[in-house]
C-alpha cells in the first residue's frame, strides 16, 4: 500500500496494479467528488476509475519520485475526466445526472477556477502544491480561489449582494485558510469587528468554503458500494483471460498439386483464385480471412519518421468498430514497435467522421504470432477505432509516438506492457479510406436464471469484426434481493457448430437503459464469418455475486486478541485492536480452501459514529485458480496468464482509523453487510434465431 504522504515506488513495483487499485480505493471519496465536477452518471464514473488505474499502471515508469504520488495520480485522473467530457453525449445529455447542486455549480466554473478549488478544498492540496500542479504562482492560485468561490456563492443561491471592502478581499483566503501572519490577522479582525459589510461578505464566503471542504464526505454518500469491486473484477477478468485472447485463426492450407491445377482452371470463374492469392500474399491470418470474405482490401499506405517506417495494410469497418491493420519496421536496428492503445495516436477528424458515443476495443500486442516471433525489426498488429458514422469516409490518422515491444529474455511470449517502457517519437500521418460493412441484428426474447437472479437475452449482433450479445440483469427490488450479480462472465458462443470465444475486453454497459427494471449490458465475442445461423448456444463461465448477510461484532480494545467469530461458514479472526493515531484493527482468514467468500463488505464504528474521518486499509491476498491451485501475489515475476479463472481471496486486512482532529479512535463494533463470491458455471442456454 502506498502511504498517503510518503509514497514510494517499492510497493507499486512489487504489487503493480493491485497497489494502485487499493491506494485509489482508500481515497475514492475525494476522487469521486472530482469526477462529479466533470461527469454525470455512474457508468461514466466506473469507466473513469477503470481507465485511471490502467493509465497509471502504464505510466508508472515515468513517475518522477520528487513529485507526490497523490498529485501525479490526480493529474492522470483530471486528464481522463477532460477526455471523457469531450464525448458529445456527456456534454449534451442531462439524463441520469446524479450530481448535487454543488457539483453542477463547480462544473460551470472555468477550468482554472474549478481546478484551483478542486485541488485545494476537495483534494486538500496545499496552495503550493496546487500552484505546482497548475504551473502558476501561489498568488495566482489565491486569485483563482477567491474569484471561484465568489462565483460559486452566486450559483449556490446567496446572490451577488455581498460586497465587503475591496482592499480586504485579498485577505479572505489567507484568513479562512489560517495562513495569515499574526500581525495582519489582528488588524484584519479589528476591521471585521467594525465593518458590517465585511462581516456578511466573509461569513457567506466561509460557508461556501466549508461546503467545498465537506464535498468529499458528500461524495462518500454517492460512491456506489461496489464501484471499486466492479473495477477490480474487470481488471482480474482482463488478466485471467489473457491467454485465451489469442484467437484461433482460420487455417487456410495449400492444396495438393493436382487439386491446384483444377482450382487454377476454375478460379477465374468461381473466385477461388482470389482466396488463394490472399493465402500467398497476406501472412496475418485474421486479415487474410477478412480479405477473402471481401470485407476489405489491401492498402499498403506508407509513412516514415525517425527511422521507423509504418504501413497501413487494410481497414475493416462496421457498426461495432473500425479495425486498422498495420505493420511497423525499424529501419536502423532490431527493434519492434507497437501502437500504444492509450495514447500516441488520434483521429484528427473524429468529430466529423466517427461515432463518439462508443469506446474502441483494446487489443493487446500479438506476441505469439509466427510473423512477430520470426522478425526482429518488424511487427504486425491492429488497433481499434470508434465506428465511422457514415457509410464511407476518409480517416485522418495521426501517430506521434510508438511503444517499444519488450519481451522477457527467458520467455519471448511474455510482454511487459507496463515496465521499463521505451518509446519512439515521430510523426506518421495517414488518410485511410474506409467503407462500413453491414451488420445483422437478431432480436432475442429469452430468459434464464443464474444463481436465482433473472438474466434476459435482448439482442445478438453479428458484425464482420465482432459478435455482440446484449443481455440484461434484473434490477427491480434489488434492495430486497440477498444475491446480486456484479459480473457475469461468458465462455463462448456456439454459432452453426462454430465456437467463438468471449472477448476479454469486450464487456460494457449499454448507454440507453429503456427498462428501469433491467440493467442492460453487452459482451463481445470473436467475429463469426460463416453462414446465416438458425440458433446459438451461450456458454457461461462464472459469475461474481454480492451476497447480503448482516453480522455485528462488538470490539473492545481492553480485551485480549486474537479473537474469532463465525461468518459465512468460515472462522474469521480479529488479530489486533490497537488504540493509537491511527487506531489499527487487523482482520484475517488465511484458510481459503472451500471458503464461501472472497472479500467482505464492512465498516468499523466508533463510540461516536461521526468522529471518524477515514478508514484506510492494507490488503493481503492470494489468487486461486479453478482447480484450487494457489498463487502468491507477492512472487516476482507474477503472470496472470498462467491462471485459469482466478478468484482473489483477501487473507488479511489491516485497517487504520483516523480523525480530523488527530484524536484517538476507539472502535466499538464491526458491522459486516455482506460478501463477494465467485461461482463457476456450466450453464448453457440455447436460443433460436428463427421467428
Amino acid at each position: 500500500m502506498i502511504p498517503a504522504k510518503t509514497e514510494t515506488s517499492t510497493n507499486i513495483k512489487e504489487n503493480r496494479i493491485e497497489a494502485i487499485v487499493d491506494w485509489l480505493d482508500h481515497r475514492k471519496e475525494s476522487f469521486y467528488s472530482i469526477g462529479l465536477t466533470y461527469l454525470k452518471n455512474q457508468q461514466q464514473m466506473e469507466e473513469l476509475f477503470y481507465q485511471v488505474i490502467i493509465k497509471a499502471h502504464k505510466e508508472w515508469p515515468r513517475f518522477k519520485r520528487e513529485t507526490s504520488f497523490d498529485i501525479w495520480l490526480t493529474s492522470i485522473f483530471i486528464q481522463l475526466c477532460r477526455e471523457l467530457v469531450k464525448n458529445r453525449s456527456l456534454s449534451e445529455s442531462e439524463e441520469n445526472d446524479l450530481r448535487q447542486d454543488e457539483y453542477k455549480a463547480l462544473h460551470r466554473l472555468n477550468e482554472a477556477e474549478k481546478l484551483a478549488i478542486v485541488l485545494t478544498y476537495i483534494k486538500q492540496f496545499s496552495e503550493e502544491e496546487t500552484a505546482h500542479f497548475l504551473q502558476v504562482p501561489v498568488a495566482k492560485v489565491k486569485e483563482l480561489l477567491f474569484s471561484g468561490i465568489r462565483l460559486l456563492r452566486n450559483e449556490m443561491g446567496y446572490g451577488p449582494s455581498f460586497n465587503g471592502c475591496l482592499e480586504h478581499h485579498k485577505n479572505y483566503i489567507d484568513y479562512l485558510g489560517r495562513t495569515m501572519e499574526r500581525s495582519k490577522k489582528v488588524d484584519f479582525e479589528i476591521h471585521i469587528f467594525h465593518c458590517q459589510k465585511c462581516q456578511e461578505d466573509l461569513a457567506t464566503f466561509q460557508e461556501v468554503m466549508l461546503t467545498l471542504v465537506k464535498l468529499p464526505t458528500m461524495g462518500d454518500s454517492l460512491v456506489p458500494s461496489r464501484l471499486i469491486e466492479n473495477v477490480k473484477n474487470r481488471l482480474a477478468k482482463q488478466e485471467a483471460k489473457q491467454k485465451e485472447k489469442n484467437k484461433k485463426r482460420k487455417k487456410w492450407g495449400l492444396v495438393s498439386a493436382g487439386v491446384f491445377l483444377v482450382i487454377m482452371g476454375l478460379g477465374f470463374f468461381t473466385g477461388i483464385f482470389t482466396n488463394l492469392y490472399y493465402t500467398w500474399t497476406v501472412e496475418d491470418p485474421e486479415l487474410r480471412a477478412y480479405l477473402q470474405e471481401d470485407l476489405g482490401e489491401k492498402l499498403n499506405l506508407e509513412a516514415e519518421s525517425n527511422g521507423v517506417k509504418m504501413k497501413i495494410k487494410s481497414v475493416i469497418a462496421d457498426d461495432v468498430q473500425t479495425l486498422i491493420f498495420y505493420e511497423i519496421e525499424d529501419t536502423n536496428a532490431f527493434n519492434q514497435f507497437v501502437i500504444d492503445f492509450n495514447e500516441g495516436f488520434f483521429v484528427e477528424n473524429a468529430y466529423e467522421i466517427m461515432k463518439l458515443d462508443t469506446y474502441p476495443r483494446y487489443y493487446p500486442p500479438d506476441i505469439k504470432s509466427k510473423f512477430n516471433n520470426r522478425e526482429k525489426n518488424l511487427y504486425q498488429g491492429k488497433i481499434s477505432l470508434q465506428p465511422i458514422s457514415e457509410e464511407s469516409g476518409t480517416i485522418q490518422l495521426k501517430i506521434t509516438r510508438l511503444q517499444k515491444l519488450i519481451r522477457d529474455s527467458s520467455n519471448r511470449n511474455q510482454f511487459f506492457a507496463y515496465e521499463d517502457m521505451e518509446y519512439r517519437e515521430g510523426e506518421w500521418n495517414f488518410e485511410i479510406p474506409a467503407t462500413k460493412h453491414p451488420s445483422t441484428e437478431y432480436v432475442l426474447d429469452q430468459e434464464t436464471k443464474i444463481e436465482g437472479v433473472p438474466v434476459r437475452f435482448d439482442k445478438l449482433t453479428i458484425a464482420p469484426t465482432a459478435t455482440v450479445l446484449q443481455y440484461s440483469l434484473q434490477s427491480i427490488n434489488q434492495n430486497q434481493q440477498k444475491k446480486r450479480i456484479e459480473v457475469l462472465n461468458f465462455d463462448d458462443l456456439e454459432v452453426n457448430n462454430q465456437k467463438v470465444k468471449a472477448d476479454l475486453y469486450g464487456d460494457s454497459f449499454v448507454n440507453s437503459q429503456p427498462d428501469v427494471n433491467w440493467m442492460a449490458l453487452q459482451t463481445q465475442f470473436e467475429p463469426y464469418l460463416g453462414k446465416k445461423p438458425k440458433d446459438i448456444s451461450v456458454q457461461f463461465e462464472s459469475v461474481l455475486l454480492t451476497v447480503d448477510d448482516y453480522k455485528k461484532v462488538d470490539l473492545d480494545a481492553s480485551q485480549e486478541y486474537p479473537q474469532t467469530f463465525e461468518y459465512a461458514g468460515s472462522t474469521i479472526s480479529i488479530d489486533k485492536v490497537d488504540i493509537g493515531k491511527p487506531t489499527i484493527v487487523v482482520i484475517s482468514n488465511h484458510e481459503v480452501k472451500n471458503r464461501g467468500y472472497e472479500s467482505l463488505q464492512f465498516h468499523i464504528f466508533s463510540e461516536d459514529d461521526n468522529e471518524m474521518s477515514s478508514m484506510d486499509m492494507d490488503v493481503e491476498g492470494v489468487l486461486v485458480d479453478k482447480n484450487g491451485k494457489e498463487y502468491d501475489m507477492n512472487e516476482t515475476p507474477f503472470s496472470y496468464e498462467e491462471i485459469e479463472q482466478p478468484r482473489h481471496f483477501f487473507t488479511l486486512q489491516k485497517i487504520g482509523l483516523r480523525t480530523d482532529n488527530g484524536e484517538e479512535v476507539v472502535p466499538k463494533r464491526l458491522e459486516i453487510y455482506g460478501y463477494n463470491t465467485t461461482k463457476y458455471l456450466n450453464d448453457v442456454v440455447k436460443i433460436s434465431l428463427e421467428k
